[in-house]
């Protein structure tokens, strides 16, 4: 890879981070330098393109009291959560340096999150037949992304704190009888945003052999 630049627009709903990508990805060339955005949604259920409706376990009156939308993505996998106290990540980068390769590109997003993980002694693993990472059988991040032209968009979701009650009223993932956790949970206390946000940064760069550029 050539580098990568970080974009961290803060919380901004989650069609304005749709619009941002495809901005981002309309204007990649090849051989230029690759995007990774870091943000976070207002509370948001997306559905992937594995999601057929959306099934609820809750009534609707608990979505539309938190103002929690329902959303079709244009991701793999199935139906998500996204809220305050996530750190989502973007990446937009050209999958030739790993072959085009989509299997071996979420296997190293999975790597990125457990690296950070484990930089906060948070012992992350992934878990054979499913995406994301896991602490003790609890998931903690979830994967989805989308490939243009060999580009990638969308990303993964890293529970950092907040409300966790959200996913208790879906099917995470497609996953029935799934737990969800956050580093919050597994540390007794919320670490900083900025110390995760650099810790993905460091991880990122590590992983895909990348260099860090700056902020965009």
């Amino acid at each position: 890879m050539s580098g990568f630049y970080t974009l961290r627009p803060g919380r901004i709903p989650y069609r304005a981070g749709l619009v941002l990508q495809q901005r981002l990805l309309a204007g990649k060339k090849p051989g230029t330098a690759d995007f990774l955005v870091l943000l976070e949604h207002p509370p948001v259920i997306t559905l992937g393109s594995g999601a057929k409706e959306f099934r609820p376990l809750a009534e609707p009156d608990f979505f539309h009291n938190r103002g929690i939308e329902v959303i079709r993505a244009g991701r793999g996998g199935e139906t998500t959560y996204h809220g305050p106290g996530q750190l989502i990540a973007y990446p937009i980068v050209s999958l030739d340096p790993i072959g085009r390769d989509l299997h071996r590109f979420l296997r190293l997003l999975e790597e990125v999150l457990i690296r950070v993980l484990l930089s906060f002694g948070i012992p992350g693993e992934k878990l054979a037949g499913k995406t994301g990472a896991w602490v003790a059988g609890r998931k903690i991040a979830s994967i989805g992304i989308g490939v243009r032209k060999w580009i990638s968009w969308h990303g993964c979701a890293l529970n950092v704190g907040g409300d966790l009650s959200p996913f208790r009223a879906i099917v995470p993932c497609g996953l029935a009888g799934v737990e969800m956790t956050s580093m919050a949970e597994c540390l007794g206390d919320e670490p900083l945003r900025a110390e995760v946000e650099a810790g993905f940064i460091r991880s990122f760069a590590e992983v895909f052999a990348s260099k860090h550029l700056g902020d965009w």
